[in-house]
């Protein structure tokens, strides 16, 4: 039978400290890395740790290396630890384990406590919790062995999900240095020709957008949307950003499309779609396939290379319309057989992506079951064993140190 976790209040005696933030004046700021690195609210939390952007010559309240951070601030409840001592501004608190805690659980232990935070959260316009509040949370807590015990896993396991995200971020890296070389040098180490786009490989030849395929805007989403697919609602709804939902009706049905945000934050995102799908008004796609020397796929390539978003700035919104992408042109290799080569380099990367993306899934879900079930006693550490799911593929300190950067921002 289970054995339900004991709870006490965040300010209890010996169990944690509070320490509000407070923002320095602006004239002791920088960019340069002189003084403390200065964390304002979430902009500034990572993964797990705080990523400084700004410094601070002098301050007037401080965390510790190991303190948790908590935003205080809209949105309220979000935690890290930090990692060095730092100035902390108004839109976050340190709290510090004391005797009875063991730090790696407080994280955690406030970590699942967030969704009551931000149900006491007050302010019209800026969700916000004070001090007082923050005292008085409740949070779980089993004695200091057990806590060390859970801290432990679940630390583990978050830097699980951290080395997925490493991984691929370098591995987004290599795709777009492999892009940048495969769309400028090509695969055969031709001489170059200067174009309107830049440097591309002496034969390959541009050709306008609208002599490669017809645009034509999708149809307004249907009402009938399901969050998940099932026997009576199989077919899948683009949009802007990929798969929005699925619905009982489909309107394409093709081998390969492509498919192009039109609107809203993703537009001039660029998929390539099969089979039965319900392309929005949100989104454009290849009506018609006017060249066959053309390769949809490596279409669909250089099109995300080259990044549709800056039809939008050039616009001053968020748009991409058919005439702006029908006013460029794409360098096309002589051959299919080149353009399938280079997709097919650029596929291998996407799958090694693919990979990492489902199973740092995997390990998110596992957090977010396990945190639940060891903060309520449903489960003991003793009982679990994630020896097999550590397995995943190493990276230099070089690349991780790069990713990091990349990934925390």
């Amino acid at each position: 039978m289970n054995t339900p976790v004991p709870t006490v209040k965040l300010g209890d005696s010996d169990v944690a400290s509070v320490i509000l933030g407070q923002s320095p004046p602006s004239s002791v700021y920088n960019e340069v890395g002189d003084g403390l690195p200065f964390f304002q609210g979430k902009a500034d939390f990572g993964l797990l740790h705080p990523m400084p952007r700004v410094w601070c010559r002098t301050g007037q309240k401080f965390a510790s290396s190991g303190d948790v951070l908590i935003s205080v601030r809209a949105p309220v409840g979000d935690v890290n630890v930090a990692t060095d001592e730092c100035v902390i501004g108004r839109g976050i608190s340190a709290i510090r384990a004391e005797s009875r805690t063991d730090p790696w659980f407080l994280y955690f232990a406030l970590l699942y406590a967030k969704p009551v935070l931000e149900s006491r959260a007050t302010g019209s316009t800026f969700a916000s919790v004070n001090k007082a509040t923050l005292l008085d949370l409740d949070i779980p807590f089993p004695d200091k062995s057990q806590q060390s015990k859970i801290g432990l896993f679940l630390h583990n396991l978050v830097k699980q999900i951290e080395q997925e995200t490493l991984i691929i971020a370098v591995a987004q890296d290599l795709k777009k240095a492999a892009m940048r070389i495969l769309l400028t040098y090509g695969l055969r180490g031709e001489a170059q020709k200067e174009t309107e786009i830049g440097p591309v490989p002496e034969n390959w030849e541009l050709i306008p957008c609208d002599k490669i395929f017809k645009l034509t805007s999708g149809r307004k989403r249907p009402n009938n949307l399901s969050d998940c697919p099932s026997d009576d609602k199989p077919f899948p709804v683009l949009g802007g950003n990929g798969v929005m939902g699925f619905a009982h009706e489909w309107h394409l049905d093709s081998s390969k499309i492509l498919v192009i945000g039109r609107v809203g934050e993703y537009c001039g995102a660029v998929h390539i779609a099969s089979g039965k799908i319900w392309v929005t008004d949100n989104a454009l796609y290849a009506k018609e396939w006017l060249n066959e020397d053309a390769d949809l796929e490596f279409v669909g390539a250089f099109l995300s290379y080259f990044d549709l978003n800056r039809f939008k700035r050039m616009a001053g919104q968020p748009l991409v319309t058919q005439g702006m992408i029908n006013e460029h042109s794409i360098p096309l290799p002589t051959t299919l057989a080149e353009q399938r080569e280079i997709v097919a380099v650029i596929n291998a990367i996407d799958r090694k992506i693919n990979l990492h993306r489902r199973k740092r899934a995997v390990f998110e879900e596992l957090l977010k079951a396990l945190l639940h079930k060891l903060m309520t006693g449903q489960i003991r550490v003793a009982d679990l064993d994630l020896s097999d799911l550590s397995k995943t593929d190493p990276i230099s300190s070089t690349e991780k140190h790069r990713a990091v950067n990349h990934a925390e921002k």
